[in-house]
């Protein structure tokens, strides 16, 4: 409960000074970028009085050295000078090329005329001009600088969005691995004690025939237990021949299923080796099964295959259910995607780490059709 208290109260402390760093940045670029705008048009201003000073001085022999310096260091703020009437008598800093085109200086106007207020310039001839420019380059930049920063930002927060969900995932895993091993543990003892009863059963005057089965079921508890002790470790895999080991999974569940269902195994008899770890891969096999009598609801049939080819070992598992759309053919292996009222829907999700993970092999819906059925096959690499 501590951890999750931490946990809940640490991404609040982060997403609060997200927030403050964002709502820092936002206004700091504001106030810069406002006060980068005011020096810009008192360089305007001080370039329309210098273009005054030129345009009111009379005396050919003053000194005209600073008002021609300002003008000349205007490098950078595109500006547009019009006259009384309207019309545009020069350009500055704007393309060459395309000022001699004159919609496109129409539309520079109309760019700076949205932007800034006009600069106006009386001379002692009582003529009037008008000064329009426009925001500079760097301007520009600086206006979309906040979006890079909350680009960054966002990065960030998505990167520690996905260190906490990793970190949740792992501990949630971490926790089913270790329920799954004390399981296993705890099904230990009360098998030793069956074990022990099937022993005493043996020497009693009891039909053998019912020991047998006990002693199935038993064997049967007995590798559900290694199951659940191999999940969160590496299994380890050894040569097997593979028909024998699916063969032993479904005569068991043929022999408990109902009697309605018609199963049907065929495989060559030669054997099938290959690289398997026996209690997961019959794991995978008892899974594909197990749907498969529930899609018929206890009536149908039920046909498994193994076939042999050059490079591949086929296990096919056909069922006469009630089938699925296309659409479903991936999803059923997603964690937690069930067509039962009672699942979980880790059955096939479960199937297909064993198979892919582990094993390095493929598992997939090969064909469904609504009313007819489904198949589903494992391909295998030979050794």
């Amino acid at each position: 409960m501590s951890l999750f208290q931490n946990t809940f109260w640490l991404k609040r402390v982060v997403v609060l000074i997200s927030i403050v760093i964002v709502s820092l940045i936002l206004w700091n670029t504001y106030i810069f970028f406002q006060k980068f705008k005011e020096e810009e048009r008192g360089k305007m201003k001080v370039f329309a009085a210098a273009m005054k000073e030129l345009n009111d001085n009379t005396d050919l022999n003053a000194d005209v050295t600073l008002p021609l310096k300002i003008l000349e260091n205007n490098q950078n703020i595109p500006s547009i000078l019009l006259n009384s009437k309207g019309e545009i008598i020069e350009s500055q800093n704007l393309d060459s090329l395309k000022v001699l085109n004159p919609k496109y200086l129409e539309k520079q106007l109309q760019i700076m005329k949205d932007q800034n207020d006009p600069i106006e310039i009386s001379y002692k001839n009582t003529q009037k001009q008008y000064v329009y420019y426009r925001n500079s380059d760097l301007l520009y930049k600086l206006k979309y600088y906040p979006l890079a920063l909350l680009l960054i930002l966002g990065l960030f927060i998505t990167i520690i969005y996905m260190v906490f969900k990793s970190s949740k995932v792992a501990e949630q895993n971490k926790l089913w691995t270790g329920m799954a091993k004390e399981t296993a543990h705890q099904i230990g003892t009360p098998l030793s004690s069956l074990l022990g009863w099937i022993a005493i059963f043996r020497t009693e005057n009891i039909d053998q025939m019912y020991v047998d089965e006990i002693e199935k079921d038993v064997d049967r508890l007995n590798i559900i237990a290694n199951r659940f002790s191999k999940i969160g470790s590496l299994p380890e895999l050894k040569q097997h021949n593979i028909v024998s080991i699916t063969k032993t999974v479904f005569s068991y569940l043929e022999s408990r299923s109902s009697k309605q269902i018609s199963f049907s195994f065929n495989a060559s008899q030669e054997e099938i080796n290959t690289q398997i770890n026996t209690e997961l891969f019959g794991w995978v096999i008892e899974n594909l099964i197990k749907n498969a009598i529930d899609a018929m609801q206890g009536k149908g049939t039920l046909d498994l295959s193994i076939k042999n080819t050059s490079k591949k070992v086929k296990i096919t598992i056909s069922d006469s259910g009630k089938g699925m759309h296309k659409s479903q053919f991936k999803q059923v292996f997603k964690p937690g995607f069930t067509t039962k009222k009672r699942g979980w829907g880790l059955g096939l999700s479960l199937s297909k780490r064993i198979i892919e993970d582990y094993h390095k092999g493929k598992i997939f819906v090969q064909k469904s059709e609504i009313g007819k059925g489904t198949t589903f096959q494992i391909l295998l690499d030979k050794f």
